[in-house]
């Protein structure tokens, strides 16, 4: 057995090692591959077939893993993820635009006409899951095309509604769930891009939801003053299909590796050339129990429970983050309809989120290269707690008067602090859970965070329904997310208190630490060790 150093995910060269490495003891690939295929041509029965398959699943084959090219192709991919996430994460804000005119339509309270983006949300957020699988069966490829298929069709189909809960499916469930599909995968395959430059990409990759909130409002507002509601959501839903566009250019970095053996879940028979007679006659309920069991098994690998359980720090943020949507996303979907309640034109109304866009566009990129500087590594979760507290300091504001000039100085201090939390959102919790574990990790986050999602808006209507009074939503709103905030805040010292604390007792506890008053301790190893050693050093 020798010792093999491989170059990292992420690493074009060995002076790049401080961004990440992995440590293996075990032969070479090239050593191992042709004698174990050899071995599975030489299985003169299903017994020896089984014992090579089971060695396989028990020995895997340490595979190189491809370096990412941190440019190149990557700029192909960040445009092709900036524009979906303009067309995905900015698109439910621009729903309060059509408030007036669903309400009237069908003659909807403010608390069921707020379902409806309300329910997109949410749906954009709880398929993680779903789309982990889709991702690790498809690739995130295929995964965004899917989604930009749905998403078209939900919108489009929305114009032929004749009820409010009828908008719900089409508007709500459907195309909430193309624009998961879409956002998701495009965020994942975006880490695989970039390493060094993995904060700058994180930050250019959210200007895609600024750029949407700048277009969509003027956009949306030209459509509905010319087609009606529902002539523009028919046409919205064209729109929505050039996600297929951009996902069709988000390859692979390397092409995809067929797994060595057998997986858990197939057995001996599944094999190629192993297939027994009596599973052509097995009854066709049968067949679909077992795929059903195996898609929930799925399902509860990509929900990333035990990363959850284990890691304080994911537990703590996807509970902070789950807290703080519950009034984050009000504010974006009742500014428009408290500004036209007070009076305000609907054109100028709309061009406030046109504002608080076009902040976004100028200052997520910039936020992104400053705080990817080496000074801010390890406290990009102390900036991000202080922009939440500002943001939801920033709601106030707009409690003080319905003036346009007021309105528009409320959405610069909500763009600049929102354009920070948009930055480095994904960088801090890429720093806090390993790569290969990030797709899971976010479909769990984004699941429970789907929870608050779907009651925010909802909460905020009725609100607004007994008190006819705008202002107690971004009041509420406001108490919400600076709780939050303060929560992150406190969580993340407390975490790095311990983990001080531990550090120095580890440091005199070491043999070979010169502040310890040991001088030499007689170390023994035990013969017997795992034929497969990995240690993975993240960029954290």
């Amino acid at each position: 057995m020798t010792e093999e150093h491989l170059a990292p995910a992420g690493a074009g060269s060995p002076d790049e090692g401080q961004n990440g490495a992995i440590r293996s003891r075990t032969p070479t690939p090239h050593a191992l591959q042709p004698d174990r295929t050899s071995k599975a041509n030489e299985c003169s029965s299903e017994s020896e077939c089984q014992i090579f398959t089971a060695r396989e699943q028990s020995d895997p084959v340490v595979e190189r893993q491809p370096a990412a090219p941190d440019g190149g192709w990557g700029w192909v991919v960040l445009v092709a993820t900036i524009l979906v996430l303009a067309l995905t994460l900015a698109f439910p804000s621009c729903i309060g635009i059509f408030y007036t005119d669903l309400q009237t339509e069908f003659e909807a309270t403010n608390s069921e006409t707020s379902w409806v983006p309300s329910i997109m949300t949410a749906v954009l957020h709880a398929g993680g899951p779903l789309c982990s699988v889709l991702v690790e069966h498809y690739g995130c490829r295929v995964t965004v095309m899917i989604g930009g298929i749905l998403s078209g069709f939900g919108m489009a189909a929305s114009c032929f509604t004749q009820s409010i809960g009828q908008l719900y499916i089409t508007a709500g469930i459907i195309t909430g769930m193309g624009f998961c599909l879409s956002f998701q995968p495009a965020v994942t395959i975006l880490g695989h891009y970039f390493v060094r430059r993995r904060a700058f990409a994180n930050a250019m990759s959210s200007t895609g939801t600024a750029i949407g909130l700048s277009v969509w409002p003027l956009f949306v507002q030209v459509l509905l003053s010319h087609m009606g509601w529902r002539g523009s959501f028919l046409i919205l839903g064209g729109v929505l299909l050039n996600c297929c566009v951009c996902g069709a250019v988000m390859r692979p970095v390397s092409p995809r590796q067929e797994q060595k053996g057998r997986r858990l879940d197939q057995s001996p028979r599944d094999m190629p050339g192993q297939k027994d007679t009596s599973e052509k006659k097995m009854d066709l309920n049968q067949i679909l129990n077992r795929k059903f069991k195996v898609f929930l098994s799925a399902l509860q690998k990509h929900m990333a429970f035990d990363l959850f359980c284990a890691n304080k720090r994911y537990q703590t943020y996807t509970i902070g983050i789950t807290w703080m949507m519950l009034g984050f996303i009000v504010p974006l979907i009742y500014v428009v309809p408290y500004a036209t309640s007070e009076g305000m034109e609907q054109s100028k109304a709309a061009l406030l989120l046109a504002i608080l866009g076009f902040i976004n566009i100028f200052m997520r990129p910039l936020a992104g290269l400053i705080f990817g500087l080496s000074y801010f590594s390890g406290k990009h979760i102390y900036i991000f707690t202080a922009a939440v507290v500002v943001n939801g300091l920033s709601n106030c504001i707009c409690c003080i008067s319905a003036d346009f000039l007021v309105l528009v100085a409320y959405c610069v201090v909500y763009g600049l602090s929102m354009s920070i939390i948009g930055s480095i959102l994904f960088t801090v919790l890429m720093d806090i859970v390993e790569m290969r574990r990030f797709p899971s990790a976010l479909g769990l986050l984004t699941i429970m965070e789907s929870v608050t999602l779907l009651i925010g808006p909802p909460l905020a209507g009725y609100l607004v329904d007994r008190t006819q009074k705008y202002t107690y939503v971004f009041y509420a709103s406001s108490a919400a997310v600076v709780s939050a905030g303060l929560f992150l805040w406190v969580s993340a010292w407390l975490l790095d208190r311990e983990e001080g604390r531990a550090k120095d007792h580890e440091k005199c506890s070491d043999p070979l630490s010169s502040d310890c008053r040991y001088t030499g301790m007689e170390r023994r190893t035990s013969c017997k060790q795992n034929s497969t050693e990995m240690v993975y050093i993240t960029s954290v």
